[in-house]
């Protein structure tokens, strides 16, 4: 009898019982403003921002709206301004050029490298046409981070880091977020902990914080910020920086400090899970598998296989059979946009060049959730079914 997988793909974990309870003391308060507190109380929100700028490293922490807001902050802490390029990613989530285009900018894409990171020959290429290199670590897969800094330093390039994907991962055990002048990281349901929606922000530099605190809409409320800057930092920027309110609230923070307390264990969970599928794909005829390098300390919440130089009717079959099992699969290489899935050339309102090799690579994406409610068996059974049906598929063009 052929076996079909029954579970969901979108089915998170609850929230952990301490960020209920959490929760529903915020709520009962009724303060849910980040700047609405008791006297002697410290907000939801600035506990979360300390302890994530203490988890990563960072000196500042500043809590929003979501990772979209994040990074589109970043670009206008950086002086990003309309009619600017910004290089970023070609494998990318359109958020992230979205965010590009929405403080008037132009994305200027960069290739994908099989290894599904950024390409740096083709980067190095391109630096000499924008000042700021937003850079997606797309599905929590990391570049060569040294050589991508060198690279950018030289040609005084600044970089943003997008890290939707890669809360808690490293770079030769450096965190991913601190390369670059700001990091950018996701709350979203889908990434690794969850409140809905919301963004976290970090940076070193004071002035870039106290530029980004005022963007996200503290009026002159910036310190009760005790994970940014001292108030003399204000001094100026105050009157020069719009507000373009994006705060992430306390009933948020109060859901996600659990859960960031959790991380490292949560990360080893995804990564069983993770290793499970890899072992069930190794040595398919016709599919190929992200190596990951030695010095990438990764948190799996999803899993990327290539299936290059297939045609686009059987990478649509492939992915066809697996959805009849039960198994939904994501192709970032097909024609038209499909749910949360789209390539560079989707995005009409910022055209690029053909950019051959990189297509390749995109035509043969394939692209599978990973959430913590799957079991070790149940990544085996996905993985019974994608090679089987790969293999099928294989054998018929064969």
């Amino acid at each position: 009898m052929t076996e079909r997988f029954t579970g969901s793909f979108t089915q998170q974990e609850p929230i952990p019982e301490e960020g209920i309870e959490a929760a529903l003391r915020v709520m009962q308060s009724g303060r849910l403003h980040r700047y609405n507190t008791a006297p002697g109380e410290t907000a939801e929100t600035v506990l979360l921002e300390q302890e994530f700028a203490a988890a990563v490293g960072a000196k500042y922490c500043l809590a929003v709206a979501s990772g979209g807001y994040a990074i589109g902050t970043a670009l206008r802490a950086c002086g990003v301004k309309p009619g600017d390029k910004v290089l970023t990613n070609a494998f990318t989530l359109a958020p992230v050029p979205g965010a590009i285009a929405g403080v008037g900018a132009v994305p200027v894409y960069v290739g994908v490298t099989e290894g599904l990171v950024i390409d740096l020959d083709d980067l190095a290429g391109k630096l000499d046409q924008a000042r700021v290199l937003l850079l997606s670590h797309m599905r929590g897969h990391l570049c060569d981070m040294e050589a991508l800094m060198a690279l950018c330093d030289a040609a005084d390039v600044t970089v943003i880091e997008d890290c939707a994907h890669t809360m808690g991962a490293k770079w030769n055990g450096r965190p991913s977020g601190t390369f670059g002048r700001f990091g950018c990281f996701s709350t979203q349901t889908y990434k690794h902990i969850n409140s809905g929606e919301g963004g976290l922000l970090i940076g070193d530099d004071p002035e870039d914080m106290a530029r980004a605190t005022m963007l996200s809409g503290s009026y002159m409320l910036y310190g009760s910020h005790a994970a940014g800057p001292a108030p003399e930092t204000f001094a100026t920027l105050r009157y020069e920086t719009p507000n373009i309110s994006g705060r992430m609230d306390n009933l948020r923070a109060a859901i996600l400090r659990p859960q960031l307390r959790d991380l490292d264990t949560q990360a080893k969970r995804w990564n069983a899970r993770y290793d499970v599928i890899e072992k069930g794909l190794r040595d398919v005829p016709g599919l190929t598998l992200v190596e990951r390098p030695a010095a990438e300390a990764f948190v799996a919440s999803s899993f990327q296989f290539l299936l290059l130089d297939w045609s686009a009717p059987a990478v649509a079959e492939v992915q066809s059979r697996c959805a009849a099992r039960g198994v939904e699969l994501k192709w970032f290489g097909g024609a038209e946009p499909v749910g949360f899935t789209s390539r560079y050339d989707s995005w009409r309102y910022a055209p690029s060049a053909e950019m051959p090799a990189s297509d390749r690579v995109l035509a043969g994406i394939m692209d599978l959730r990973l959430p913590l409610t799957f079991s070790r068996d149940d990544c085996a059974q996905i993985a019974r079914i994608i090679r089987a049906e790969v293999g099928a598929v294989w054998q018929a063009a064969a």
